[in-house]
């Protein structure tokens, strides 16, 4: 997905560099020097530059339609925001947000921005493969996306305030077909508003518009166009307003009058509890920073515990030597040192300050920017908070809060002294004076207006002075991010010895991880045990990260973490040791069996850690294969003291005597791992046992028998079907049974997901919830230690009845993969805080219940639809989820189903599969069947259990 952003003219050429990433996703160039085209102007000029950079290896009109793309508006002179007109506001740091995990500590607007144009045109449809979107907004969507419809143009509104509106573009629609534009007005009045509100809805142009290659194309020729020369004419493009005349020429009963954009088809889908935050102005810059820092103020759902004097107050990126206080309200510190001798008021936004031991005092709506100029020079430039930056100098320009003409009275300078023209536009007049060495005498004459230092004035005439416009094209970002990774290198630091106030254990620490490394960091102290265990948790895979990334060996502390892991989990079971008691005859054998389960959303959202800081939602069904619960379990007492596992598929038996032998259980691919783990938790170990015995032969006659059990999975070794964990959970479930411990389904999962910690497997509740309780259903827990979910049933008829069930198909692939190595590497990403894993985490959350509304409304096609997503978001979990071999066995049969993924981790296993009808069905089985990729692959019968789990006696 190709981004095309148009920014700053002397941003271009550094920006892959500042921002470290890749010349072929990104591009990059600014509207042509010295004339306005407008967005649609701009548009097609990114377009057209972008296309020559990809070597015109294709006529233009093909090319538009080759790929998808997010073109970005980014450039301009940043009036009302100076303070990053340099680097463009698109790279504006904005602070973590105190509620959310997976943030990067210098995060900026763009990166933020884009996991959500992504995510619209993912879901878009494959017509619509151009987005267009503003620099300067932050827009957020708490919910899954709603479907975005085939047509020219598809624009995204949000619902607001008739009052709100008034200030943006405002889509029309009839209340009767809502997703079908009316007409568009632009910044029309509330009593305008108000006048068409009675049969029409109205919903505010947020800026994020899909458009079509046919509608590209006319956007082109508007901005002057020639496809038959393939280049502008006059080789220059016109000026063209993409919202303000483009916009208002669509929709069914246009209000602009251009034949080719009226005949266009115009949809409006709404974006789900959309939230709109403008970065254009200072004051935007902490409102809405402050808004949405505010967002979430559930205290359990905020890490850190500080509480700040101020709502709107900011610093990031920078030293503090003063105390801040609730006066210093709207204050932005970033990139700065405020040294011990500085006076804050409110109102300020203090940025590219470098270490001083200056003596200021500044009054409120000051503001103070120092830019850095060629190789050791820097600007300084003074202005006022609401200043504007429009104007003439003879006019009503305002400079530090005053007209010009008053400044310059207050200093007794002229104009013809200062060199200034009365006509220029202040954005262009030369009153920032550059130095090689910024002084404190002259920065408080710049912004005192009583000091009438003759010194500080003659410095100023004669100094070079730099107009705001200059400073935007002069400023040498190499040095500013220098000094901003300077302070953060900082900052780090800090926030790690002071983690219980900061966002330290929040923060991406794998990003974290990368800056101590490099910057060589010292590292915060081990946390102690009195610390929440998520937190050391945390912080030891933080430490084995910066380790291996100073290629020293990290291993101890990874092993650490995981450990700690295990020892949480498994002691929310070391409080409720078992007493097992003999509850069967001595002829009596109780047989228990369990279906496998199939995910269909949601898969991963159920593995720790994550599950216990923002909890889980599943959707997954149990299955019987070939018209049998795959998975058995049979236990009965013997006359001999020990203990007996047999495994009836793989001919295997074993003998134990001792408690030793029975916790030698933490090796991945022991036949008897899960049985021996199974037998400790029922209490037949001291650890996990109400009485304490010499050795387990005494316990054993303490019980009354021996105990033999035998074991049957008909399912291949890495299968995706949930088969370890469930039978984990049958082989729990029937010696519950047995031994009279009178577990129920919740207590006999949770020991699974405890047991399979102690293998040091780990894995989710998903797995056993799935395969003990029947049926299909939606499985969802709350953030927290201990995971219990509640099980929401639902309708099965899509799985049941014959016109679906018949287009469903089961197929072995034959391929096997171990699940626990997958695991590892994406738990790995959990433990650090992965920004994309936690990002798609999250989503997979979300899609899981918009799977159970689809499933409730008994929609195959949507189901199939939903089903091929969660396999799309396997894959960007885990790259490895798709192997080639599997993608050989999709490409021969893909084009016969609405979806498919393989079940469970993926790699290899089963193959679910729903075709697009019966015919359909037969065609895919045909073809596999001809053309099997092993000796092993085969497809398999299938039905959803109605039982789940049950046990029996004889």
């Amino acid at each position: 997905m190709k981004k095309l952003l148009s920014l700053p003219e002397n941003l271009v050429s550094q920006f892959h560099q500042l921002e470290q990433v890749d010349q072929e996703e990104y591009f990059c160039t600014s509207d042509p020097a010295g004339t306005k085209v407008g967005s649609g102007g701009g548009t097609a000029h990114l377009l057209h530059q972008s296309w020559l950079s990809n070597n015109q290896q294709a006529p233009f009109n093909e090319w538009l339609e080759q790929e998808q793309r997010i073109i970005i508006h980014a450039g301009g002179q940043s009036r009302r925001l100076p303070a990053y007109g340099p680097s463009g506001k698109i790279l504006t740091p904005i602070p973590v947000f105190r509620w959310q995990q997976g943030q990067r500590l210098d995060q900026n607007l763009l990166e933020l921005q884009l996991p959500l144009y992504e995510r619209i045109l993912q879901k878009a449809p494959k017509s619509l493969n151009t987005l267009i979107a503003s620099g300067d907004v932050l827009i957020r969507a708490s919910e899954n996306l709603s479907n975005i419809p085939e047509a020219d143009i598809v624009c995204m509104g949000m619902w607001v305030s008739p009052e709100k509106a008034t200030n943006h573009g405002v889509f029309f629609c009839k209340r009767n077909t809502p997703s079908d534009l009316q007409f568009m007005l632009q910044k029309p009045t509330a009593d305008t508003i108000q006048a068409n509100t009675g049969d029409h809805l109205f919903l505010m142009d947020i800026g994020i518009w899909l458009l079509s290659p046919k509608a590209m194309q006319i956007l082109m020729k508007r901005s002057g166009w020639s496809e038959e020369q393939t280049q502008f004419k006059d080789g220059q493009v016109n000026y063209y307003d993409l919202y303000g005349t483009f916009g208002p020429a669509m929709g069914l009963v246009p209000k602009e009058d251009d034949t080719e954009i009226n005949e266009l088809t115009v949809k409006v889908v709404t974006l789900p509890n959309g939230e709109f935050y403008h970065y254009g102005t200072s004051r935007e810059l902490i409102e809405s920073t402050e808004i949405i820092q505010n967002q979430v103020v559930d205290q359990r759902n905020i890490w850190q515990r500080k509480v700040k004097p101020h709502p709107s107050m900011f610093v990031q990126n920078a030293t503090t030597d003063i105390t801040l206080t609730s006066e210093h309200h709207h204050l932005w510190i970033e990139n700065s040192h405020i040294g011990q001798h500085w006076q804050l008021s409110h109102h300020h936004v203090i940025t590219g300050v470098p270490e001083n031991n200056w003596q200021l005092k500044l009054a409120p709506e000051t503001c103070l920017d120092l830019v850095p100029v060629g190789e050791s020079d820097v600007c300084i430039r003074p202005y006022a908070f609401f200043d504007k930056f429009n104007g003439t100098l003879a006019g009503d320009a305002q400079w530090l809060g005053l007209s010009l003409s008053k400044w310059l009275q207050q200093k007794g300078i002229s104009m013809e002294e200062a060199e200034l023209n009365p006509d220029t536009d202040i954005q262009f007049a030369p009153l920032f004076p550059l130095t090689d060495e910024p002084t404190e005498e002259l920065l408080r004459w710049l912004i005192d207006p009583a000091n009438d230092s003759p010194e500080m004035k003659a410095l100023w005439l004669k100094s070079k002075r730099l107009s705001a416009a200059e400073i935007n094209n002069q400023a040498n970002l190499l040095r500013l991010y220098a000094q901003r990774a300077n302070f953060r290198s900082i900052n780090w630091e800090l926030l790690a010895k002071n983690y219980q106030k900061s966002v330290f254990y929040q923060v991406n620490l794998e990003d974290a991880a990368k800056d101590f490394a490099h910057d060589n960091i010292e590292l915060p102290s081990p946390l102690g045990e009195q610390e929440e265990a998520i937190l050391r948790i945390k912080g030891e895979m933080f430490r084995a990260r910066v380790a291996m990334l100073k290629n020293n060996d990290g291993t101890v502390h990874e092993q650490r973490a995981f450990k700690i892991l295990q020892q949480t989990i498994v002691d929310t079971v070391k409080d409720k040791p078992a007493h097992p008691q003999l509850n069967a005859f001595d002829d009596q054998i109780i047989w228990g069996r369990s279906p496998v389960r199939f995910d269909l959303a949601g898969g991963w959202t159920d593995t720790a850690p994550f599950c216990l800081t923002h909890g889980g939602h599943v959707v997954n069904l149990a299955v019987e294969l070939n018209g049998q619960p795959p998975l058995q379990v049979y236990v009965k007492p013997s006359t001999e003291h020990k203990i007996v596992f047999r495994s009836i598929d793989l001919g295997l038996k074993e003998e134990v005597s001792t408690y030793e032998e029975l916790a030698n259980f933490a090796q991945v691919g022991s036949a008897f791992s899960i049985p021996k783990a199974a037998l400790c938790l029922c209490g037949f170990h001291p650890d996990f046992s109400t009485i304490t015995y010499p050795t387990l032969t005494e316990q054993l006659k303490a019980f009354g028998a021996g105990i033999e059990l035998s074991l049957l999975a008909a399912v291949p070794k890495g299968s995706g079907l949930g088969t370890s964990s469930i039978l984990s959970a049958t082989v729990l479930g029937t010696l519950s049974d047995f031994l009279n411990l009178n577990w129920d389904q919740n207590e006999v999962c949770h020991r699974t997901l405890v047991l399979e910690q102690l293998l040091t497997t780990g894995g989710g509740w998903q797995d056993q919830y799935g395969g003990i309780l029947p049926g299909l259903k939606l499985l969802q827990t709350e953030a927290g230690i201990l995971q219990q979910p509640v099980s929401r049933w639902l309708p099965d008829h899509l799985f049941t009845r014959p016109e679906y069930h018949n287009c469903m198909l089961l197929y072995y692939t034959g391929i096997t993969r171990t699940a626990k190595n997958i695991l590892a590497e994406i738990v790995r990403g959990m433990f650090l805080n992965s920004t994309n894993h936690l990002r798609i985490l999250e989503e997979m959350k979300q899609h899981a219940l918009n799977t159970f509304e689809t499933i409730q409304r008994g929609n195959y096609l949507q189901l199939a639809n939903h089903v091929h997503h969660s396999w799309l978001l396997n894959q960007q979990l885990d790259a490895g989820t798709n192997p080639p071999a599997v993608q050989q066995i999709l490409n021969q049969v893909e084009d016969y189903t609405w979806g498919h993924k393989l079940l469970g981790a993926g790699g290899g296993g089963y193959l679910f599969l729903m075709a697009k009808d019966e015919r359909a069905a037969s065609m895919i089985k045909k073809q596999l069947e001809q053309n099997p990729p092993n000796h092993r692959a085969r497809f398999v019968d299938f039905a959803l259990s109605p039982q789940g789990f049950q046990v029996t006696r004889s």
